[in-house]
C-alpha cells in the first residue's frame, strides 16, 4: 500500500506532514494520535478512490446501458451513482476532519483505487457483473480500515465504515439478484 502522505523535515527540526504542496494540520487534538490519524486517512483515501471510481463507472453505465432491461437498469444505476456521489463527500469530509487533505484528482484516484477501469461499453449483463465486483471491492476496502480505526478508538470512522459497508453489501445483493435465473 502506497501512502499519500509524505513526511518532511522543517527548518526547526520538527516533523510536519505534507500531502502534495499542502501542509497538514498538526494542532488537532481529538484524542487520536497524529500517526493514527494519518493511517486512518490513508485507508479512507483508498476508500474515497474506490468510491469515486465506482461512482464514475456506475454513471457511465447509466448513460450507456441498452437492451430489454434498459429502463430498470437506467433508473437503478441513477439511484446508485447518486448515492455514491453523496458517499464521496462523506468520506472526503471525514479525511478532512482528521486534519489530512483528501485526494481529489483522477491521477490520485487511479493510483489508490482497487477497481479496474472498464474499456468500451459492455453488454447490460456484464455491466451488472462489473458493478457487483465494484460494490464488493468497496466493501473490502472499507472493512480493511477497521483495525486501525478500532485501535485508535475512532468511532466516527468506524461508524462511517459500517454505514458504507451496509450500503455496498445491499447494493451488491440487489445487483446479483438480477443475474439469477
Amino acid at each position: 500500500m502506497q501512502s499519500v502522505i509524505i513526511w518532511i523535515n522543517t527548518k526547526m527540526g520538527k516533523n510536519k506532514e505534507k500531502s502534495g504542496d499542502k501542509e497538514l494540520s498538526s494542532s488537532i487534538n481529538i484524542g487520536i494520535s497524529e500517526e493514527d490519524r494519518i493511517a486512518i486517512a490513508d485507508g479512507l483515501s483508498r476508500l474515497l478512490a474506490d468510491t469515486y471510481t465506482l461512482y464514475l463507472k456506475t454513471h457511465n453505465f447509466h448513460w450507456n446501458v441498452t437492451g430489454p432491461m434498459f429502463n430498470t437498469l437506467h433508473l437503478m444505476f441513477e439511484a446508485q451513482y447518486t448515492e455514491l456521489a453523496l458517499a464521496v463527500d462523506l468520506v472526503a469530509e471525514r479525511i478532512r476532519s482528521l486534519g489530512i487533505p483528501a485526494p481529489g484528482t483522477y491521477s490520485a484516484y487511479a493510483q489508490l483505487t482497487s477497481i479496474p477501469e472498464t474499456e468500451g461499453v459492455p453488454k447490460a449483463t456484464e455491466m451488472i457483473k462489473l458493478l457487483v465486483e465494484g460494490q464488493e471491492a468497496v466493501t473490502r476496502t472499507a472493512r480493511s480500515i477497521f483495525p486501525i480505526a478500532e485501535k485508535a478508538s475512532d468511532e466516527p470512522t468506524a461508524d462511517l465504515l459500517t454505514q458504507r459497508m451496509q450500503v455496498h453489501e445491499k447494493t451488491a445483493w440487489m445487483l446479483r439478484s438480477l443475474l439469477e435465473e
